[in-house]
């Protein structure tokens, strides 16, 4: 999947010689917590997160200061170069650039014009709606011999009970030799797979709760 399958395109900005006061007071009406902003031509020139204003008034010494800093404008304490990503960037790395650099968004540009934003709830919303996690479902986790075929032939026993696959993730296990397959079905009731699944000699590690050991 690309950025702007998820971006959001109705980006609230503000120009460098808007002030903190203006920053406050967007991000509070649209319940935003970054403000790309721009300069006359619509290229991005700096970011200002909501963490920035707490903590320059949580740095102040004396309370009367805040209104005196409210003013101050966006060019003196915005972030300024900011990291930007294209509309076409793969979704994964965006996550990896958001988990590398530890940032909480990235405008999204394109030609040189700010086209978009994508933040970190977006991409987790994205990584729960890829597990299929918003639909009513069921989870399997399969513990499988890192060998070719047994995705396979998971799939085919999935395949006798006519179940459909919402998600496959694969993850490492301790031992090397082993990997741990998750799988989300389309359906409420996954015993009778477990219990063809366990019938064929797969390792299911959950659902394991009293009454599912079949």
């Amino acid at each position: 999947m690309i950025v702007e399958k998820i971006m959001t395109t109705a980006v609230q900005t503000l120009t460098p010689s808007h002030t903190l006061l203006d920053a406050n007071r967007i991000m509070r009406q649209h319940k935003i917590r970054h403000l790309p902003i721009i300069n006359d031509n619509g290229e991005v020139v700096g970011l200002i997160a909501q963490r920035d204003i707490k903590n320059a008034i949580s740095r102040l010494f004396v309370k009367d200061a805040e209104d005196v800093l409210l003013q101050t404008p966006l060019q003196d304490i915005m972030i300024k170069n900011p990291l930007i990503g294209h509309p076409l960037d793969f979704i994964e790395e965006v996550a990896l650039l958001f988990y590398e650099h530890r940032i909480g968004c990235l405008p999204i540009v394109s030609h040189n014009k700010l086209v978009g934003i994508i933040t970190d709830t977006d991409l987790l919303y994205n990584y729960i709606e890829l597990t299929g996690a918003t639909q009513p479902s069921s989870r399997i986790d399969i513990r499988i011999k890192d060998q070719a075929g047994e995705l396979h032939n998971i799939t085919k026993i999935i395949s006798n009970f006519n179940a459909n696959i919402l998600s496959l993730l694969i993850y490492k296990d301790d031992d090397p030799q082993f990997q741990i397959i998750s799988i989300r079905l389309k359906s409420m009731n996954p015993i009778p797979i477990i219990a063809g699944l366990r019938q064929e000699g797969f390792d299911v590690l959950w659902p394991n709760m009293p009454g599912m050991n079949l």
